[in-house]
Parts: structure tokens; sequence; C-alpha cells
């Protein structure tokens, strides 16, 4: 018998080699695969913002929403924004003529029978400042010869000062139209021919923002007791690091403030709390969830596109359906019908089924191996899809709470909107260097957003008491 040479490796060697090759292409078959998934991401099949695009930005041919037979563009019955003429106009201008076209005579403004209107809607010229000097006179008592001297108004505190209505004007030029300071100073030099410095800027939001804190309190109380709210958190550099502003809302409310971490969730929350399935959500305690499902057809679409996955395309018509007809009750002021919510629910658990029968028959992934000592370390990792169908499985109640509750919306789109204008300001102007700053900013911002969903003028808005306005607030 011939005895093995020492350089040739045993059976079981082989095998172990194998084996470790085979684990090896596997990891590196699954890496590919997620690495293929993130290219084939884009800002309408994920969470990904719009700008991450590129210039490679998808064409938008197709939609979260089903289409429908109606036509593009107004419907029937629908008044529209045309510009009409007033019965009032600020001016007129009369045009007669002076030679007869038929004869050639002369023509006098005393023949006129009848006129043609048309009005040119335009904006006035730009004036200067309007400056009121106030005087305060002294008086002397011709009884006790005390001399006494007239008050000035509120707020009228020194020799010369810019007014409340400019105040108002660059804050809102500030914070709602997000207008850089440096902007801003040109700004009202060209139109009104006044200069203020950046510093002056920085005063005014710095006094309106603390003129307004007791405001936003009162906000985030109504907030935190409404019945249904909306949460949502973004990324905001200030200072040069990464910090948090954290939304939450309603259809009249908005309330903004800043935190260090992530995770500070605002307190004293009751009713149902409409947010993305971000888990520490799941921390509060009592509260129901909601879940947007806007977010959940954004991942069906990467799924049917990507993994071809036709338990996804399922769901995701499902989810539409659903969504019209909740729709259409609302509108109607009825609500669904027990029998079609049941037959809702029944296929989406067959849906779910389906979906977690496919991927059990899928070859498990890779383990992910440690760098040192080659040993695979955490749970068996699971694809994309099987995660999103556990999350259908496990927050079912959740996912379906709007086909129960007509008051609970399909989506958190009113966070989601109330979020993009701020990532907007840091597009615009970067981050904030003090924590100040941006807490300001917050505060104005949250003043600003809820005063347009209450329908009030903003510029007078600014100019008025903020506790006579908390009065006002509509909470629902």
């Amino acid at each position: 018998m011939v005895a093995e040479s020492p350089d040739v490796p045993s059976r079981e060697e082989l095998i172990a080699l194998v084996q470790a090759q085979a684990a090896q292409i596997a990891a590196l078959l699954a890496r590919v695969a997620e690495l293929e998934r993130r290219l084939g991401l884009n800002s309408s099949n994920s969470g990904k913002p719009p700008s991450s695009d590129g210039l490679r930005k998808p064409a938008r041919v197709s939609s979260l929403r089903e289409c429908s037979a109606k036509k593009p563009g107004g419907q029937k019955g629908h008044e529209g924004e045309t510009l009409r003429q007033t019965t009032d106009p600020d001016a007129v201008v009369d045009h007669f003529p002076s030679i007869c076209s038929g004869c050639g005579g002369a023509l006098t403004p005393g023949m006129a029978l009848d006129y043609a209107a048309r009005q040119v809607h335009d904006l006035p010229e730009p004036r200067p400042l309007v400056v009121t000097e106030h005087r305060a006179h002294g008086c002397l008592c011709r009884g006790c010869g005390a001399r006494t001297r007239g008050a000035f108004p509120n707020g009228v505190n020194a020799p010369v000062q810019y007014g409340a209505r400019i105040a108002a004007f660059a804050v809102y030029l500030l914070h709602q139209q997000l207008l850089p300071q440096k902007r801003l100073v040109a700004l009202m030099i060209d139109l009104f021919g006044v200069r203020i410095a950046s510093a002056t800027l920085e005063g005014m939001s710095r006094a309106c923002a603390t003129r307004l804190q007791g405001f936003s309190e009162t906000v985030r109380g109504l907030v935190a007791g409404a019945p249904i709210k909306h949460m949502d958190e973004t990324g905001f550099r200030i200072g040069g690091k990464t910090q948090w502003l954290h939304v939450a809302c309603t259809s009249l409310l908005t309330f903004y403030r800043t935190c260090a971490r992530r995770g500070s969730l605002l307190t004293g929350v009751a009713g149902i709390v409409i947010h993305d399935h971000w888990k520490p959500y799941y921390t509060m305690t009592g509260v129901l969830h909601a879940l947007c499902n806007a977010h959940h057809l954004r991942e069906l679409k990467a799924l049917v596109e990507i993994e071809k996955e036709d338990w996804a395309r399922q769901m995701q018509r499902l989810l539409r359906r659903a969504c019209h007809a909740t729709n259409l009750a609302r509108r109607r002021g009825v609500l669904l019908k027990p029998g079609l919510v049941a037959r809702i629910e029944r296929r989406y658990d067959a849906i779910v089924a389906g979906g977690l029968a496919f991927h059990e028959k899928q070859t498990p992934l890779a383990r992910e191996v440690a760098k040192r000592g080659g040993k695979t370390r955490g749970r068996a990792p699971r694809r994309t899809g099987h995660n999103l169908l556990l999350r259908f499985l496990t927050r079912r109640a959740d996912t379906l709470r709007f086909l129960h509750d007509p008051a609970v919306p399909f989506s958190n789109n009113e966070a989601e909107r109330d979020v993009r204008m701020m990532k907007l300001r840091m597009k615009i102007s970067g981050g904030f260097r003090s924590q100040e700053g941006a807490a300001d900013f917050a505060t104005i911002r949250g003043f600003l957003s809820t005063a347009k969903k209450q329908g009030w003028n903003i510029i007078e808005a600014l100019s008025r008491d903020p506790p006579d306005l908390a009065k006002r607030l509509r909470p629902a």
C-alpha cells in the first residue's frame, strides 16, 4: 500500500476546504446582491430623499397611486384660480377716441356712450420706510410746579429702531421663505432702500423666538393630547455635529424641537401615534400606533422592481385599493362596510402567508464571518422582503388601523411635509452654528407652520400678541 504524501490534503480536509469556499462564495453573492439592491434604490422606491438621486433622477412616469379613469388637469366643477376682474379698482384710466373712424370728425368725452374695461393687476411701486416720530412731551403743573413727561408706547424703547412690521417681514422671509441672511440684506436694500445688518436680523429672530416660547408650549400640549398625531425625525447639523429635529403635528398644529439624541421622544403623549415604524416609537406607553403605508408602498415598489417578488406586487395592489376605498368612504361621510374590511383583511393575511412560504423556500443567507477567528456571529440574516413580511405579520393591526378608524390617515405624509421644509433650510444655508440658533428656528418655524394651518395671515400673526393667538388656536 502506497503511503499518502504529506503535501496531499486528506479527504476530510478537502471537504472542509470546499465547504469554506462555498460559504465564502455564498457570502460574496449575497454581498453583490445587496450592493446591486442599493444601486437600484432611489427616492421613488425607498426613503431616500430626492436630492440623493443626483443627475440620474428616475423618470417621473410612475406613481405610488393607481391610475384612474379621470383625465389630467382640473376636473368638472373645479372652481380654479383664474385671475378675475374686480368691481372696485384702485385707479381708473379713461381712453377716449379723438377722431371718428367713419367720417374723420372730432370726438369729445361728452359723446361717450359706453366703454369696454380691461384690468391690469400689478404691484405698487416699492416705497421707502415710513418713519413715525413719537414725541413724549413734558408738562409743567401750574399748581404744584411738578414736571411730568408723557409715556412712550409699549415697544418704543430706543431713540431709533425698526418697527414690528418690518421685523415680522424679515422673520417671515428668513424662516418661512428660507432666504439666507445676506440675500435678505440685499433684498431690503433693493426694494426699500434700507440696509439692515445681519446682527440686527439675528436679534429680530432671537426676540421673536423669545416671544413665541409660551405659544410653542401651548402647541406642544395640544399636539401631545390630540387624539391622532403624526411624528417623524430627521438629522440636523448643529455646531458641526449631527443632532436631531423631531416633529409632532396634526392637520392644524405643528411642534418642532431639537435634540442631541435621536431617541429623545416627546413625553406625555396620548391617543394614536402615526409614524414610519422606527422602533423607539414602540417604547412609548399609553398610546396606540399606526404605520405609514406610503413607506410600505415605496418598500414594496423596490421589491417589485429589484427582487421581482410577486407577493409584493399583490400587497401593493391591495393597499392601494384599500386606501381608495377608505378615501371614498371618508368623502361620503360613512364607514367602510364590515364585509369589505373582512375581505381586505383575509386577502392581506393570504398575501403575507404566501410571501413567508416563498421566503422559507429560499436558500438561507450566509452569516457574517468575524474578521478575527473566522467564526460566524449574530443571527442568520434575512432578506429585505422577509423582514417586511414579518413586520406586516407582527404589526398587522397598526398597518390596517386606517380601515377601522376613519380619522386615521393612510400615511404619515403630514409629518413628512413638515420635515421636508426643515431639510430644505439645511440645503440652502447649511447647519446652525449654535444650539440656541437651531432652537429659535424650530420655535419660529413651528409657529409659522401652525399659523398657515390655522388660516391666519402670517405677517399679521407675527405682529400680534402670542398669548392672544394661543387662545384662538383650533386643536382639531
